[in-house]
């Protein structure tokens, strides 16, 4: 059989906007592909870190009309949370779920697929859980359900087990006996700009050297460059210091909402930013999803395996 090409050919956007979901708040919007075919909408991930144009090439243009938004105060919308006295009093996960209503509601989608990785899929879940009479199918990679447990794996010990060089580097930002989410969400809203980036790259790092299972030098680099370290710290610790305004466990217990929303779940054996106990017991709670695991890969979509497995569920759904 022929070797699957993983990713489809590059495809621009043919409609795009900027649309006022108020409270000050415009959000980027594109619309590739076909613009008769099936609706999907790809939520990024971070949160904060913004679309990019490879995400478009997971999908059949001749089938899909894909619709790639960039949440709140990430990427070009506006305003962009790195911009000095941004206020994300009003960024939260409920108001980025009535977003993307407005957003269907405006590109005059009646139903679509929701396609989400890491922070996306934690998005992809809370929407679809509130709205699943507006969701045909359910795609997610790397499930990040935003439990205590997953923070405390990352951010306070658990993966510095696995990378203790760059959990070293990660520390020396936090005093002895003090919480790290604490202190970096404390530094990267520091009045001081040099403090801001100082911390946000010191926070990207770390995720940029934990997100593949073979380190990537242009991933690690896209990570420390400040014009996104910023804005991707600022948002994250925003969420991860507020719990993501969910409940414990709120994803998990609501996954029978989904009852009858097919379900495909793609996740490295050895991610060590999400790891895969949250796909399993998610996929033990949701009865029409299948959980792949693939045992050479690690979080990032470069790792191997992750495209193809990608490539092969939107083309079960197409």
């Amino acid at each position: 059989m022929e070797a699957m090409l993983s990713l489809y050919p590059p495809v621009e956007p043919h409609d795009r906007g900027m649309l006022d979901v108020g409270d000050g708040q415009r959000v980027y919007w594109e619309v590739s592909g076909n613009p008769r075919g099936k609706p999907v909408v790809v939520l990024h991930g971070g949160p904060g870190a913004g679309t990019h144009p490879v995400q478009r090439r997971h999908f059949d243009p001749t089938a899909y009309r894909v619709v790639l938004v960039d949440q709140r105060g990430a990427g070009r919308s506006w305003p962009n949370v790195g911009s000095p006295g941004a206020d994300l009093t009003a960024n939260t996960t409920w108001h980025l779920v009535a977003d993307l209503e407005r957003l269907r509601e405006h590109l005059r989608i009646d139903r679509w697929q929701v396609f989400g990785g890491s922070w996306g899929a934690t998005l992809a879940l809370a929407y679809s859980q509130r709205h699943p009479d507006r969701v045909t199918e359910i795609i997610l990679r790397g499930v990040f359900l935003l439990r205590r447990a997953e923070l405390d794996w990352l951010y306070r010990g658990g993966a510095g087990a696995i990378f203790p060089e760059a959990w070293a580097d990660f520390l020396r930002l936090v005093p002895d006996g003090h919480d790290p989410l604490a202190v970096y969400q404390a530094l990267v809203t520091s009045p001081d700009p040099a403090v801001q980036a100082e911390a946000a790259t010191a926070w990207s790092n770390w995720e940029g050297a934990t997100v593949s299972l073979v380190p990537n030098p242009a991933l690690v680099a896209q990570y420390a460059d400040p014009s996104f370290a910023v804005p991707f710290a600022r948002v994250a610790l925003h969420y991860f210091a507020n719990g993501g305004w969910l409940t414990e466990d709120q994803l998990l217990l609501n996954a029978h909402l989904l009852a009858g929303i097919p379900g495909r779940i793609i996740q490295g054996r050895y991610d060590a930013v999400c790891p895969p106990a949250s796909a399993w017991l998610l996929a033990r709670a949701w009865s029409t999803a299948r959980l792949t695991i693939l045992p050479q890969a690690g979080h990032s979509t470069a790792d191997p395996g992750v495209l193809d497995a990608l490539r092969a569920a939107t083309d079960e759904f197409r």
